[in-house]
């Protein structure tokens, strides 16, 4: 839990929940909540549990059932039909809201070797008690930008279908409204709504072929959650949506490298011409680049043209496992650490994206390649987020082989406090402004 936060825990355990034939979801008290670390099943503490946040989303898991923990014997047990007769039943889980972080993903055993691979979300383990939901979980960013209060549909819609009438002529604008009103993207939401971060997709390519990547899957995989950018912006179409919104916009920040886009340094140099075109005409607000930080004399260029920060995307510490993940095309995992080294060289700000899945960040081997790299390279800031992947699939992906027991998130998250008191953690791209 982030420090001065205030959580709300539960008396007792929540209990198992499951989804029957029709999708109903049904609570079982007779077992309680699992939590699933790697391939380990767990009871999550009582401490480690929170109620479901607003803004979160409940899904079934096709050809899974669900795990839950026997009260008696503390063993985890697989409950493969429903208790109540009605056919065939399915595991539950939960796709937290934006700010929140996983401790443990959702319990369940697959129904044979033909299980279909579930979707690109992150699965969070999620049980009943009183009356409400339960997720094994913590806010990890007090930042309120993507709180679902903050968005009222309505007003969302009336403002986006103004604007992309007033910048009809901007093919990005008109890409940005695409993302608002049919995928419901909360970047691009902000920046209709003229506030705090707002997207700048440039880039139809990529130099890495991710297993988990959202916005481009090969056919028969899983679908991609959302269409990738079909053209490339010009300088003068980028500036046209930073600068009004950095005017306009309190803590504003403009990012390139979105997840309907693919590896924004691949368009460097329209991005370089962008960055001065804005520069030129403010100094205010923070310009950040969301990559995989795979070409270091790019990254020095965009710095030495006024970027602010970056955010190196790292699924990660270990060279293996990243490069399984991300399947690099021209670049290499030192490419990386070199784009890190060479942005704090320039004395500008780093967060590394980590992508968090129980069981896997918190393993001992992963954990201490990842205090390796932040004592060598230094970053700034870790956003602790969700790794969107079947569990599974990922664990297959990367060749997983568990040698000692996971510390817990909780744990790993400490013990990384501790070891680097001057790093900051969270979820979003800070502002970096005077006024921060």
């Amino acid at each position: 839990m982030i420090p001065g936060m205030k959580e709300t825990h539960p008396k007792k355990y929540p209990s198992l929940v499951y989804a029957n034939e029709g999708g109903e979801i049904i609570d079982l008290p007779d077992l309680a909540m699992a939590g699933r670390s790697g391939r380990s099943f767990r009871l999550p503490e009582l401490s480690e549990l929170i109620p479901l946040p607003e803004g979160s989303e409940l899904f079934m898991l096709p050809d899974r059932v669900p795990v839950g923990i026997d009260p008696l014997s503390g063993h985890p047990v697989a409950l493969k039909c429903d208790p109540g007769g009605s056919g065939r039943i399915a595991a539950v889980a939960a796709f937290m809201a934006p700010a929140y972080t996983s401790l443990y993903t959702a319990a369940f055993q697959k129904e044979g070797r033909d299980a279909r691979v579930l979707p690109l979300f992150a699965y969070s383990a999620v049980g009943w008690l009183n009356g409400r939901f339960w997720v094994a979980a913590f806010r990890a960013d007090p930042d309120e930008r993507q709180d679902a209060g903050n968005f009222d549909v309505r007003i969302i819609r009336s403002r986006t279908r103004r604007m992309l009438k007033r910048y009809s002529e901007n093919r990005l604008v008109r890409h940005l409204g695409h993302c608002c009103l049919t995928y419901g993207c909360p970047a691009a939401r902000n920046y209709f709504m003229g506030r705090w971060e707002a997207p700048l997709p440039t880039s139809p390519a990529c130099n890495a072929s991710c297993v988990g990547c959202i916005s481009l899957q090969p056919s028969g995989c899983c679908p991609s959650t959302q269409d990738r950018i079909s053209f490339v912006p010009t300088p003068e179409e980028i500036a046209g949506v930073a600068l009004p919104h950095i005017r306009r916009a309190e803590r504003p920040v403009v990012s390139f490298g979105q997840g309907c886009e693919g590896e924004p340094l691949m368009q460097a140099a329209t991005i370089e011409k962008a960055i001065r075109l804005i520069r030129r005409a403010t100094s205010r607000g923070t310009i950040n680049l969301n990559s995989n930080a795979s070409m270091p004399d790019r990254i020095e260029r965009l710095a030495c043209a006024g970027l602010d920060s970056v955010r190196v995307s790292l699924s990660s510490a270990q060279k293996r496992h990243y490069t399984l993940y991300y399947r690099p095309m021209g670049y290499a995992f030192d490419d990386v650490l070199e784009s890190i080294r060479v942005m704090k060289r320039k004395g500008r700000f780093v967060s590394l994206n980590y992508f968090i899945l129980p069981g896997v960040t918190d393993d001992p081997a992963e954990a201490a390649a990842f205090h390796d790299l932040v004592e060598d390279c230094r970053p700034d800031f870790i956003q602790l987020r969700n790794l969107n992947m079947d569990p599974d699939w990922y664990l297959s992906v990367i060749r997983y082989r568990r040698r000692s027991e996971p510390a817990g998130i909780g744990r790993w998250l400490a013990d990384l406090k501790c070891a680097f008191p001057w790093l900051r953690f969270g979820y979003f791209n800070p502002y970096l402004g005077k006024d921060a």
